[in-house]
């Protein structure tokens, strides 16, 4: 009848071959392998954390309201990948169920407020605050996982302390910049914790669903939610200069697509652990670019808040259980 008897009585049927397959779909997934041809994996590697570490920059410098940004990076990055799911994921997007529904409800939810209070803190403080601070998703994930009864390893336990004494460093001297500087860090931590949900829905959410329909939907629904957001608030969505226009581009690009796209292709070839720690160089390579090319000259003991907060989350991703997936693709 079209299949094979199968030892529990049922029929194993025959899926016929299209010669395509996407990495992220659960019917095609296979055992991770992690050939060994290093020098292309850190080069793309290199090209990865660039890509990411342009984001805060490039959001701080661009000249429009920060939720408006927010908005028109999920917008642009929607607008590519949904025609693409659309051609080639027709079948699953009309089979999405009720669970599949609400879980990307609640990643598109975490993502836009992620987004809100990201791009709104480096208005406010400084690049590398603000970058620093929002990476401590991964902090956020192992409190969220351990009050959902996870049990959470000693060292795990250090190196949050060691990250969080690294956001007292960092608050403590934004305290004697401005009180606008100190609401900016309040904003990226709360950032990086809306960031840690999306993570989390986003590892259920991916368990049935391929990579194509999660991130073309999500985007589009998170796109979705914070123009409400800015039409609410009257949030200037357009008359922007070409300059401006041209730097919303480069973020969607830059950070969104390339950055985050080549991350997730290094899933297949590289240790999921060595990814995790590759996008922890996020946070001095934007605090450089935004001391290089905007100016931004926050003080020293910001710096050293800043090496705590990456020592301990490298304890904190080192010694966690083997994961499938780093703690922070997609984000930033």
């Amino acid at each position: 009848m079209g299949g094979r008897r199968c030892p529990s009585g049922g029929y194993r049927h025959h899926r016929r071959s299209t010669g395509l397959t996407d990495p992220g779909d659960p019917a095609t997934r296979q055992p991770q392998t992690y050939p060994d041809n290093g020098a292309v994996q850190w080069a793309l590697a290199t090209l990865g954390v660039l890509g990411v570490s342009v984001s805060g920059p490039l959001m701080a410098a661009t000249a429009a309201p920060a939720l408006a940004i927010a908005f028109w990076r999920n917008a642009l990055a929607s607008a590519i990948l949904l025609p693409t799911a659309v051609a080639g994921r027709r079948t699953e997007l009309r089979r999405l169920d009720w669970t599949q529904l609400r879980l990307l409800g609640v990643a598109a939810a975490a993502l836009a407020a992620h987004f809100a209070a990201w791009v709104v803190s480096l208005k406010l403080t400084s690049v590398a605050s603000a970058t620093a601070l929002v990476c401590l998703m991964a902090g956020w994930v192992v409190l969220i996982t351990w009050l959902r009864g996870e049990q959470v390893a000693g060292a795990v336990v250090a190196g949050l302390a060691v990250a969080f004494a690294g956001v007292l460093v960092i608050t403590g001297f934004d305290v004697t910049v401005s009180t606008e500087a100190l609401i900016g860090d309040a904003l990226a931590l709360v950032g990086g914790l809306f960031a840690a949900v999306y993570t989390l829905a986003g590892q259920q959410a991916r368990r049935t669903l391929s990579t194509t329909t999660y991130t073309s939907v999500c985007y589009g629904l998170c796109a979705a939610l914070l123009l409400v957001v800015c039409l609410a608030g009257q949030q200037d969505l357009a008359g922007y200069s070409g300059r401006t226009w041209l730097a919303l581009a480069a973020v969607t690009v830059c950070s969104q697509l390339l950055g985050h796209s080549v991350f997730n292709h290094l899933l297949a070839t590289m240790s999921p652990t060595v990814v995790s720690l590759v996008i922890l160089l996020e946070v001095p390579c934007a605090a450089f670019l935004a001391a290089a090319f905007l100016g931004q000259s926050p003080p020293l003991g910001v710096y050293v808040g800043l090496s705590l907060i990456l020592a301990g989350l490298a304890v904190v991703v080192v010694s966690r259980r083997p994961a499938t997936s780093p703690l922070d693709v997609g984000i930033d």
